[in-house]
């Protein structure tokens, strides 16, 4: 099991997750291109970049016409919806589920023809789904048909191998918007979760990778959340 030779593509998603997979996977030997809305973020990271817009399926088509055939897909972008339910917007619900559930599955559509023989994807969902939280209806929604849409596209895409990653509270560069209040959150996060500590993109990165390798792993969602959900 290795990535020398393969060719990977990583759409969505601007955190230090995506940067990590992708630099890790290049390093591992792959052909990594890593897709996006402002693909120019990635410029300094020594992969490909490309266009990439999970509500527009033409540039869907476009990018898998531009990749050619593959090995491996990972789809980790996002667009929370958050807060009260009756304060929701359409277009934000809308939005969410065009980056975690519609976007990807039209990427499976314009994907699934090129994938070489043990070809895999890997689609994010997250830990909300198992620990629903006021305000957070839309986000454990999104996240729990992530978990359904990798089991079906698993049986659906076969052989070409499906699996999710559901990351818990990871340092990836997202919650440094809360300032002071961040360090706070990490530390009760370590307090209430079994392995006592917050996660890191190296933790996801390493649980990403392992599912694209390991053949005999498919339809399954892998938690990388320190038992969070069981907190």
């Amino acid at each position: 099991m290795s990535f020398e030779g393969k060719r990977l593509v990583v759409v969505g998603g601007g955190s230090g997750i995506a940067r990590r997979i992708a630099v890790d996977a290049r390093d591992a030997g792959a052909e990594v291109t890593v897709a996006g809305r402002n693909p120019a973020r990635f410029a300094e990271s020594g992969v490909r970049t490309a266009f990439a817009d999970l509500t527009e399926e033409s540039s869907l088509k476009a990018l898998a016409e531009e990749a050619g055939e593959v090995d491996y897909l990972v789809a980790l972008a996002s667009a929370p919806a958050n807060g009260p339910v009756t304060t929701l917007e359409r277009d934000a619900v809308t939005r969410a589920f065009d980056a975690k559930v519609i976007g990807p599955l039209l990427l499976a559509k314009h994907f699934a023809p090129r994938f070489r023989e043990g070809g895999a994807a890997v689609l994010f969902s997250g830990v909300a789904a198992w620990r629903p939280a006021p305000e957070r209806t839309v986000m454990a929604t999104t996240n729990g048909a992530v978990a359904f849409l990798a089991a079906a596209l698993a049986v659906d895409l076969a052989p070409i191998r499906v699996n999710a990653v559901s990351p818990g509270i990871v340092d990836s560069g997202a919650w440094d918007r809360l300032g002071d209040a961040k360090d706070a959150l990490f530390r009760r996060t370590a307090e209430a979760n079994p392995a006592r500590r917050v996660g890191t993109v190296e933790d996801v990165s390493a649980a990403t990778l392992h599912l694209l390798l390991n053949p005999f792993v498919t339809g399954t969602v892998l938690h990388v959340d320190g038992g969070g959900r069981l907190a």
